[in-house]
């Protein structure tokens, strides 16, 4: 424990916990895309190369202590996940998510090094601890400082696809290789959610109030522009896309709860998001074929009685996504509701489980489709490689043992939450 490279990056319970759970995600998307890469014919020793480098960008913003080291660790993960995107070079939309990826990225890291530029004039200083001492003294430029608080919102909302910068989501997620989709659905979400918290509840913290209510319309928006575009989708990986957005804005309301149990379920709910992704992603990309030529949900008819198996793990994550007893989901929000509702944000709930509840429609819509409705000859998948298997055996444990005995995980976020906690 402790900081190294004169401060810029820290070793702590937070930082930690989320390395753990970066490199989890490095590991179960590399197992993931063996078998996708040898049934697309490209298998280029490149792409692992570039999963590594994501993920070890997405390590340094973990632990980064300071703003320019933020902005490194995002900029190698960003550049690696932007070849990866398109990695499918022979197909269009491939070559436009990853185009759209780059366009858009670039103007939001943009946004985020003025945020960082206007955060050392009024402070003097990118080392968090020190801004926020100079906070508490009472810095004399604070329009710089909110301005660029306000700017590096922009960026880091970018990458956790939080509403309004939420419009890259859909196109990149479908065109990229699903391998990837799965990986760019949970390791930047969980890095750059970690440099939000650790940037406004250390460094932006005596300013709280300032910012605590960006946040809550933050949330709102986010969780219903998500869930409500989903209800509209028939291709699986958009309607997990805006999912994923979704899902982005019941973090937010752990964010906006400002306590330590907020910032243990937000990081219990990272945990358990990774793995149901991670999970549907793996059965959509098994599912997809050569080319990725069976994504629509309508082609997933019959699914119930033609692979019962997949179906079965298909299922669990979607009831998991809906946050049902006994799954991961469901503890993970209802962490952050108790977090909420500790914190008198009763509105905040009251439109969570609002959205909750929309989200029950197309999460189901897809389960009615492989139960009910008669086998299509179309999908004809393959037999389940060795890796593909791993990763669904353990995503299904982890949603299942997560949702009946939690307190490991909850321990370990409740440690994380301490390090990074203003002393008050």
């Amino acid at each position: 424990p402790g900081t190294g490279f004169n401060g810029m990056i820290v070793v702590d319970g937070f930082s930690a916990f989320l390395h753990l759970l970066v490199l989890l995600i490095g590991i179960l998307t590399a197992l993931i895309s063996s078998a996708y890469l040898q049934r697309e014919g490209e298998t280029h020793a490149e792409y692992y190369a570039l999963l590594l480098f994501g993920t070890a960008g997405m390590g340094i913003m973990a632990g980064a202590n300071e703003l320019v080291t933020v902005f490194l660790g995002l900029e190698i993960s960003s550049l690696a996940t932007y070849i990866l995107a398109g990695f499918r070079r022979g197909a269009l939309k491939s070559n436009e998510s990853a185009l759209k990826y780059f366009l858009l990225g670039s103007f939001a890291v943009g946004f985020l090094l003025y945020g960082i530029a206007l955060l050392y004039g009024g402070t003097g200083t990118t080392v968090l601890p020190e801004i926020r001492a100079v906070l508490e003294r009472g810095a004399e430029n604070r329009t710089f400082v909110w301005l660029g608080a306000g700017m590096l919102m922009v960026g880091l909302g970018f990458k956790v696809a939080a509403a309004p910068f939420q419009v890259w989501t859909p196109d990149v997620y479908e065109g990229a290789p699903t391998p990837i989709t799965a990986f760019l659905s949970a390791g930047p979400k969980a890095a750059a959610f970690a440099v939000f918290l650790r940037v406004f509840h250390t460094a932006l913290w005596p300013g709280n109030e300032r910012w605590f209510w960006v946040i809550w319309v933050m949330a709102v928006l986010t969780m219903f522009v998500g869930n409500l575009a989903a209800l509209v989708q028939g291709n699986i990986k958009r309607m997990l896309a805006y999912s994923s957005i979704a899902h982005a804005g019941y973090i937010l309301i752990a964010f906006a709860a400002r306590s330590e149990i907020g910032l243990a379920a937000a990081l219990f709910y990272l945990v358990a998001y990774a793995m149901m992704k991670l999970g549907a992603f793996t059965i959509v990309s098994h599912l997809g074929g050569q080319g990725e030529k069976h994504v629509e949900i309508e082609e997933y008819a019959g699914l119930g009685t033609r692979q019962p198996l997949l179906a079965a793990c298909l299922t669990l994550y979607l009831l998991s996504l809906i946050g049902l007893p006994l799954t991961a989901g469901f503890l993970g929000k209802f962490y952050i509701f108790q977090a909420a509702l500790r914190a008198d944000l009763v509105w905040l709930v009251v439109l969570g489980v609002v959205n909750s509840a929309i989200s029950v429609y197309y999460y189901l819509r897809v389960v009615v489709v492989m139960y009910m409705k008669e086998p299509t000859e179309e999908l004809q998948p393959a037999a389940l490689p060795h890796s593909v298997s791993f990763v669904l055996a353990l995503t299904t444990l982890a949603v299942l043992g997560l949702g009946i005995f939690p307190s490991g995980i909850v321990s370990l976020a409740s440690v994380a939450s301490r390090s990074i906690l203003p002393v008050r």
